[in-house]
């Protein structure tokens, strides 16, 4: 089974997110994509984020209708506080999966950049291969220069168009150009041709502006925004929970 982790905030999840995940998953031949909202990242103000019930929930309506994009409550927030972080998630899944499956983390180019700043980057770098969803006319050379230069291959294996077997397919029906750059123990893949034009902060503000966001979330999730009053001038965050949400306490996730 191929597996890959898609972690973040989701404050709220865009169709940006689902393409994303969509394009891997016909790409890598993904069996299943978990969506993994982060409790309350260390990198994040608490009350700057939307409450993880209603993340979670919106999480949830995303993935509503593909069989293959999972809600996962990997990095919910537990009661103790104790924090958790991505290389901690990246291990626990691991642990559980059988021999033959394989585990992949998806993640926009934008936050691969910032990995030196995340706990344990070498590591998580070593243990999981990555999925870097690129933006148009991005050089996949900043990426080689997230890498520290001892984790590389050769200089003549760093860059080059080859999918792994199971993504040579969705290659040949044009899904996208696909780039690797090979390490010591494992592969970053460059995915290109996904269009993401569209940031959860944009959308926060659009709502709280009172202009539409129609077709740039999902139009289950744009329903709950509206029937929840997110975004506006009274949006839920994780400090101000609605009456019956479960208390939140400095949850997991993050870097």
């Amino acid at each position: 089974m191929n597996i890959a982790l898609f972690g973040g905030t989701f404050d709220p999840i865009h169709t940006g997110h689902v393409q994303a995940a969509r394009a891997a998953a016909r790409m890598f031949g993904l069996d299943r994509v978990l969506f993994v909202p982060t409790g309350r990242p260390p990198h994040k103000h608490g009350d700057h984020l939307t409450s993880f019930p209603h993340r979670y929930g919106m999480t949830v309506l995303a993935c509503a209708g593909d069989r293959r994009l999972i809600p996962s409550l990997l990095e919910a927030p537990t009661a103790e506080g104790k924090p958790c972080y991505s290389i901690d998630t990246v291990r626990k899944v691991r642990r559980s999966l059988h021999k033959d499956d394989r585990l992949f983390f998806l993640i926009g180019v934008d936050a691969f950049l910032d990995l030196p700043h995340w706990k344990e980057y070498r590591r998580l770098l070593n243990l999981v291969d990555f999925i870097v969803v690129s933006r148009p006319g991005f050089d996949a050379d900043e990426i080689r220069k997230v890498v520290p230069g001892e984790m590389s291959r050769p200089a003549a294996s760093h860059l080059h168009p080859r999918a792994p077997s199971s993504a040579r397919k969705g290659l040949g029906s044009g899904a996208g150009r696909l780039d690797t750059i090979r390490l010591r123990y494992s592969t970053l893949y460059v995915l290109r041709g996904v269009q993401m034009h569209v940031a959860s902060h944009a959308i926060r503000q659009a709502i709280g502006s009172g202009r539409t966001v129609t077709g740039l979330v999902p139009r289950l999730v744009e329903e709950y925004i509206l029937k929840e009053g997110l975004y506006g001038p009274h949006r839920l965050t994780s400090e101000a929970r609605a009456p019956g949400d479960a208390p939140l306490q400095s949850g997991c996730g993050g870097k």
